[in-house]
């Protein structure tokens, strides 16, 4: 039987299975990207709730796993060479279990890089952008009289979104006919924008039609619906 016990997260929140890959995480737009990859892998896997309302992941156990605080975390008990790897940061998650399954990246080196270079364009502009305007509209940002902040991060989500048409407007997914975990990266911090944030009138999603029709096409898929829920919140 495999043996985590090494791994001081396991004291806290402790795996029934552990010889499935084990998640750390919360329903956000960065911790539903592992599960939604997950599903659409049809890796066996035991999801746990790190609940960052209570700030659990400043505690010792989750700190234990990612010195940075935050979701999502893996714990892989079947790594490189059989060993377990402990792995944060959800682009490096995406990307790892990919390359772990050959499977949502594509085969040919160039297409593989410019699947990674949309990952890598969510991970340092979607995310920051949007949660940004999250933060300015819906939440505490509605305190500050000066509106600046906030328009500043809507421009700039608009423009992002923007790429994003252009990007879409002649493909069905981002990198064409292959769903790949660019698409995975980037439709949760859309549907939070749209549907939670519910800034879709400030950024005039109205007017990005082609990435509106993906949406709709990444949440329709039986991953998504699944992945969006994990974990289950109780």
């Amino acid at each position: 039987m495999t043996d985590l016990s090494s791994f001081a997260i396991t004291a806290r929140w402790p795996a029934k299975e552990p010889e499935k890959l084990q998640l750390y995480s919360f329903a956000t737009p960065n911790g539903v990207k592992v599960a939604i990859a997950l599903e659409e892998l049809g890796l066996p896997y035991e999801a746990h709730l790190v609940d960052i309302t209570k700030n659990e992941t400043w505690t010792e156990p989750f700190l234990s796993l990612n010195p940075n605080g935050k979701i999502p975390a893996i714990l892989d008990p079947d790594g490189p060479g059989g060993k377990p790897l402990a792995l944060f940061e959800s682009g490096a998650i995406l990307v790892y279990l990919a390359e772990k399954t050959g499977k949502l990246m594509p085969a040919d080196p160039a297409r593989r890089y410019e699947t990674i270079q949309w990952v890598f364009f969510q991970m340092a502009a979607i995310g920051p952008m949007f949660g940004q305007l999250g933060f300015f509209h819906k939440f505490a940002g509605r305190e500050i009289e000066d509106k600046r902040p906030l328009e500043r991060y809507a421009g700039e989500s608009k423009r992002l979104l923007g790429v994003l048409e252009g990007r879409l407007s002649g493909g069905k997914w981002m990198m064409g006919e292959d769903y790949t975990i660019a698409d995975i990266a980037i439709f949760p911090w859309v549907r939070t924008l749209r549907d939670f944030y519910e800034a879709g009138d400030l950024v005039g999603f109205g007017g990005f039609p082609a990435v509106a029709a993906w949406l709709d096409r990444c949440l329709a898929r039986p991953a998504s619906a699944k992945g969006l829920a994990i974990p289950a919140r109780g």
